[in-house]
């Protein structure tokens, strides 16, 4: 039987949300059925390091994402794949306008956040206008496919709805042996956030957050980059947050996260957001922001965390001293995501939708 051939698209391979599941799908798809490869403009990452050696790479060699049109069509052209599957916003938006050029190719978009939120550049916004080429766009969460219908008038029957996976066997051996981070205080309780420094994470709320808590035992750990670090750096130092810990890009995030007391997700929206799911995977209760992705498909009140609005910073702070109060069973916040979520579980999802996708003839 003929292999479905699938050329996975995506900027890079650096530790994101779009990029991990992308890794996972490709790791894991069997190979008697699919033939998976991963076009990236730029052969970077730190996935790059868990994709099995049978994933092929094509790096085109594209520092900016406006550049890669081009390559990313003529890798198409000669590769002719039997599925493009395109993971990252920008490209998906401009492939929208090329896919009637290959006719016996099928493609897929995977959106990664509420797109009326996210892109807001009207030469991207444009693109949009041609995303019905798509033969199934890939939503995350109720938010991402309601939106989409609403407000880009994408018909109802290409978008598919698929959760993110959580891989537990690979958070499990990320947490064997691990020991509590040298930062963590046994004074204090540790709470930590996750994410790029930027506007979207909602980390200058959460600070505001935490400058009604200065007071308290509390430490607040935060993971991530970005180009709002030196004006996050300056906003603790204006609030006077020793509270506040910095630090940077974690290749093993799970370590902060098994040994915490709280997670917080600070985001003025998501899409699905792994970080979420993983927190869950490892046993610890959460706080987030009620914004748009999916946060109350993943949140199960008071089972594996509850929901509030963090623009109102006083109450956001009252609810994180609240929950710390309380002891919150592990072993139910694993299952509930567990239940859900399990990597084999939306896997399955994604095999089928490339099995009859694949198949399909014009």
């Amino acid at each position: 039987m003929k292999k479905i051939s699938i050329l996975f698209i995506l900027p890079d391979l650096e530790m994101g949300g779009a990029e991990r599941i992308v890794t996972t799908i490709a790791n894991h798809l069997p190979r008697s059925t699919f033939e998976p490869k991963i076009l990236l403009l730029r052969k970077e990452g730190g996935y790059l390091e868990f994709l099995k050696d049978d994933v092929e790479i094509v790096d085109t060699k594209t520092p900016r994402i406006r550049h890669s049109l081009k390559p990313i069509l003529k890798e198409i052209r000669n590769r002719k794949p039997d599925i493009v599957f395109s993971g990252f916003g920008e490209v998906n938006a401009y492939l929208a306008f090329f896919i009637k050029f290959f006719p016996k190719t099928k493609f897929i978009a995977r959106e990664t956040n509420v797109v009326s939120q996210h892109v807001t550049r009207k030469e991207i916004r444009f693109f949009y206008k041609f995303y019905n080429n798509y033969h199934k766009i890939i939503c995350q969460s109720d938010d991402m496919q309601n939106d989409l219908i609403e407000n880009f008038k994408i018909k109802k029957e290409k978008l598919i709805k698929i959760n993110n996976p959580v891989d537990f066997d690979f958070i499990n051996e990320k947490l064997q042996g691990l020991e509590k981070p040298e930062s963590y205080s046994s004074d204090f309780r540790n709470i930590v956030a996750i994410g790029n420094l930027s506007p979207r994470k909602g980390f200058d709320n959460l600070l505001k957050v935490f400058f009604h808590l200065k007071n308290e035992k509390l430490l607040l750990h935060i993971l991530g980059d970005g180009r709002d670090k030196e004006l996050l750096h300056q906003m603790k130092k204006d609030l006077d947050l020793e509270n506040v810990i910095f630090h940077g890009q974690q290749k093993n995030p799970y370590q902060f996260l098994i040994f915490a007391d709280l997670f917080v997700l600070s985001s003025r929206y998501e899409g699905f957001p792994n970080v979420l799911l993983e927190a869950g995977a490892c046993g610890t209760y959460s706080l987030a922001n009620n914004c748009p992705g999916g946060i109350t498909e993943i949140i199960q009140p008071k089972i594996n965390g509850e929901i509030c609005n963090i623009d109102n910073h006083q109450k956001f702070a009252e609810k994180i001293l609240d929950i710390l109060k309380e002891s919150h069973d592990k072993v139910a916040i694993k299952s509930s995501i567990a239940s859900r979520f399990a990597k084999d579980f939306i896997l399955k999802k994604y095999e089928d939708v490339f099995l009859r996708i694949g198949k399909l003839k014009e």
